[in-house]
Order: structure tokens, then sequence, then C-alpha cells
């Protein structure tokens, strides 16, 4: 990741509540052999004046970043092209919460990097897929005591 960018552990060690929170929702769904991965929403763009696109995807942690595994598509031309991101965790009525971050991504071309995503990855990711990183310029944490509590108590974080 560029010196620019702030990577998942940068962000935790800045905002330890937020990120701790955020992960959790983020990796809610399943356990690979080195990581936590789960479901989320994933928005790309390209240009400013075509709109945004909505992915699901799964997200995963591994070592010290947050990253994605993405198949050629339009997702992926967004993330090279433009680069810029959003990322949604799923809603779990069971699990009142909210977290969002959003940032750049960046394609990960690092061999070892790449070995700890595949060996953590619910799914086989062959190389036909290529590893993005999220580097982490905004995150927004919103919780409720319950499912019933309305509106959430919102904690946002900036680089």
């Amino acid at each position: 990741m560029a010196d620019d960018q702030t990577s998942w552990a940068a962000f935790a060690a800045k905002s330890p509540t937020v990120a701790g929170e955020g992960r959790r929702l983020l990796a809610g769904g399943t356990t690979g052999d080195g990581g936590d991965t789960g479901h989320a929403f994933l928005v790309t763009v390209r240009g400013a004046d075509i709109p945004p696109r909505i992915h699901p995807v799964t997200v995963g942690f591994v070592g010290d970043g947050l990253y994605t595994f993405v198949l050629r598509s339009a997702k992926r031309t967004d993330l090279e092209e433009d680069g810029r991101y959003a990322v949604h965790a799923m809603l779990d009525s069971d699990v009142p919460g909210e977290f969002s971050v959003r940032g750049r991504a960046h394609r990960v071309d690092d061999p070892a990097t790449r070995a700890a995503a595949v060996a953590a990855w619910p799914f086989e990711a062959d190389e036909s897929y290529d590893l993005y990183e999220f580097s982490i310029e905004h995150a927004l944490l919103g919780e409720r005591a319950s499912a019933d509590e309305w509106p959430p108590r919102y904690t946002s974080w900036a680089a």
C-alpha cells in the first residue's frame, strides 16, 4: 500500500473501538484458515458522470489488511480505472449495528500476501481472481442496544 494510504492496521491503532466493532460486523460470517471473512456490499465508481455500482462481495481480514478478491467484471474495471470504493457490512437484525468504510482499493501483486489471502478465503480464489486491499479514508459505525432502538449512535473516523 502506498505511504499516503491508511491501512486497516493504522486505522485500528488510531480508532480501536470503531475498528474492532467494524471488524466484527464485516467478518460476521465465515472463517478460513487464517483470517476472518464475511459478506458485504462493495460500491465502486468510475468518473463523475457515471452512477456508482453496488456489488455483493466477500471481504476478509488477513494480516494487517482488509481485502477482497475480484473476478474480471465491471467492479474490477471500476477499481482499476478509479480506485474509489465504499464497503458496507450486511445488516443483521439479530446483531444491530452498521459499519461502512471508504477510501481507495489497490491491486495486490505480492505473492506472499496473495497466498495468505487464498489460504484464509472461504472459497477457492484461483488465478482468475485479482486481490485488492482497501485503504481506509473514512469509517462510520452505527450502534444500537437493541434492534428496536432508533436512531443508531454514530461514530465517525477520518484519516
